[in-house]
């Protein structure tokens, strides 16, 4: 795999020679922060060699270089997922792309269903930690280049990040909840009797991403920072009946309340 991410981040130089200082993911519906990027270069992920394509509605698979904030970042408009095919270890290729590129921060988001009675539709959660149901991306044969074959997640969400997340959303006058993401294979959205499992476990919200990038993150050393948006909530707790159109537009009625907060982030970050 090191030849394939060598050459596709070769190939985005090519394009966009900025030397970037953040790497951000955008979910489902919430690619509008890519939109507030600056003197950008947008390269389609069927033009980079080896990047996987997004199949999925509200992923619109377009690769954004430019400034945020007066930072050079990267901004993938939407991502892949386990459930369309791929396998986690390529679901982690554009972050291994992104350390290649000289990356050390990462920004990941995603929509997700809240299992928490003070959560309310378009509320977004720090990430704290997660638990994973998803095969981890570092199975299989191991390459040093890009890391310990067996690195530690403890802290996996940078604490001084996190502390960053909650002045910037003081900051912009946006309330920001705090949790543990449960991340699922889907596509299919969960019973209530495995709602009330994640519950008990500690799940404070569940999504169907995020794990397998913040895993390989954390192998490279890179520091990793996540927002999950509330699109729905568990039915038990007086959500309604699913749907991915619903979910999105949630997510869509979110995003410029998640791109304030991040830009913010990154001016902190640039500051301190």
């Amino acid at each position: 795999m090191k030849e394939l991410v060598l050459e596709a981040a070769e190939f985005i130089r090519g394009r966009s020679p900025l030397q970037f200082k953040w790497g951000i993911i955008l979910g489902s519906g919430l690619g509008s922060l890519a939109d507030e990027v600056v003197q950008r270069v947008t390269i389609d992920y069927s033009s980079i060699p080896h990047f996987p394509q997004s199949r999925v509605p509200g992923h619109e698979g377009q690769m954004v270089c430019g400034f945020l904030s007066g930072v050079p970042v990267v901004a993938l408009k939407g991502r892949v997922h386990y459930y369309e095919g791929y396998q986690t270890s390529e679901v982690a290729f554009p972050v291994r792309v992104f350390k290649a590129l000289g990356i050390a921060n990462l920004c990941t988001t995603n929509a997700v269903g809240g299992l928490s009675g003070s959560f309310k539709v378009g509320d977004i959660m720090l990430v704290q930690d997660h638990i994973n149901f998803l095969p981890s991306p570092l199975k299989g044969p191991h390459d040093p280049f890009f890391g310990e074959r067996f690195p530690s997640l403890f802290r996996a969400y940078d604490p001084m990040l996190q502390d960053l997340a909650e002045k910037a959303a003081s900051k912009v006058g946006i309330p920001l909840k705090k949790g543990v993401l449960a991340s699922v294979p889907g596509p299919h959205f969960e019973t209530l009797a495995e709602l009330k499992a994640l519950r008990i476990i500690g799940a404070d919200a569940v999504g169907m991403s995020v794990t397998p990038e913040t895993i390989a993150a954390r192998q490279m050393e890179m520091k990793v920072l996540a927002f999950s948006v509330i699109t729905d909530l568990d039915p038990s707790l007086g959500g309604e009946e699913l749907s991915h159109d619903a979910v999105l537009k949630a997510a869509k009625d979110a995003a410029s309340n998640l791109a304030k907060i991040i830009k913010e982030v990154i001016s902190l970050h640039e500051g301190s």
